[in-house]
């Protein structure tokens, strides 16, 4: 289908006018506001005890969540296109579910069961606590972002098929060593991409973890959340906006990772 030059034209400017008034705009007031008391004043709010706090709250979570991410990932992707089980297709809609669910559903479905009355909800008489506690926050963000590696491996083990796999093992190779030396390396690229996807959106997240965390300073909160009781409960729309350029800076550092591998991906193929 051709288009006429008008009718480009216009579709380019509605298409730049969308992305300047609900990205470029927003971004841009965002760094103005917080740059406008100069560096100093950004290097002093992201460096109080609660943003260090955070901030490493929010590392500690990414430290957690990736690895555990990478391996349900990798194994359930291999399990859906390698597999022939039943309830396959159950599995396949789990994985899914996290982009159906309302994550702050699922921070009340985890308060259900995690919390004091739930039907797990014993741990805590044990001295583990889970919901107001950094392991919730964990378990409600890799819920969250359970897809991303499984979607991003699973079309590139259909591409790949399962000849080489085959020929290694009838040759004498171990499972595992099918795996490291065959399998791994044909889905690298996949894998990678899942995991920045990952690490994106676990630093997004807001919705499961407000409702699963104290919410307080030293331990309770993650970046999104400073930048919540920053601008709703303390009225610092200042500091709110600091904590904001700093995790805008953390995704932006991701998505540049994320272009790099995708033109390092494109030249290996």
């Amino acid at each position: 289908m051709r288009l006429s030059t008008p009718t480009r034209l216009s579709l380019r400017t509605v298409a730049l006018a969308y992305i300047l008034i609900l990205l470029v705009l927003p971004l841009v007031i965002i760094l103005y506001r917080t740059f406008q008391h100069g560096i100093g004043q950004f290097i002093d709010w992201i460096s109080t005890p609660a943003a260090i706090s955070a901030f490493n709250v929010s590392i500690i979570i990414l430290i957690i969540v990736v690895p555990l991410n990478i391996l349900f990932g990798v194994v359930t992707a291999l399990a859906l296109v390698r597999g022939n089980f039943p309830g396959r297709s159950l599995l396949q809609g789990v994985v899914d579910l996290p982009f159906a669910v309302s994550p702050v559903v699922v921070g009340v479905s985890l308060i259900l069961l995690w919390g004091v009355s739930g039907w797990l909800g014993g741990v805590e008489h044990l001295g583990f606590k889970v919901i107001f506690g950094l392991p919730g926050m964990v378990i409600a963000t890799v819920f969250v972002t359970l897809p991303y590696v499984v979607r991003e491996v699973e079309p590139v083990l259909h591409e790949i098929g399962d000849d080489q796999e085959q020929a290694a093992a009838t040759l004498g190779a171990s499972s595992w060593q099918t795996f490291w030396r065959i399998t791994l390396p044909a889905i690298r690229w996949g894998l990678t991409y899942g995991l920045v996807l990952t690490v994106a959106r676990a630093l997004g997240e807001f919705g499961a973890v407000i409702m699963v965390s104290s919410g307080l300073p030293g331990g309770g909160q993650t970046l999104t959340l400073l930048v919540n009781a920053r601008y709703m409960n303390d009225r610092n729309t200042f500091g709110a906006y600091c904590a904001a350029t700093l995790l805008m800076g953390m995704a932006l550092v991701t998505l540049i990772l994320m272009t790099l591998l995708e033109r390092k991906r494109g030249k290996a193929q």
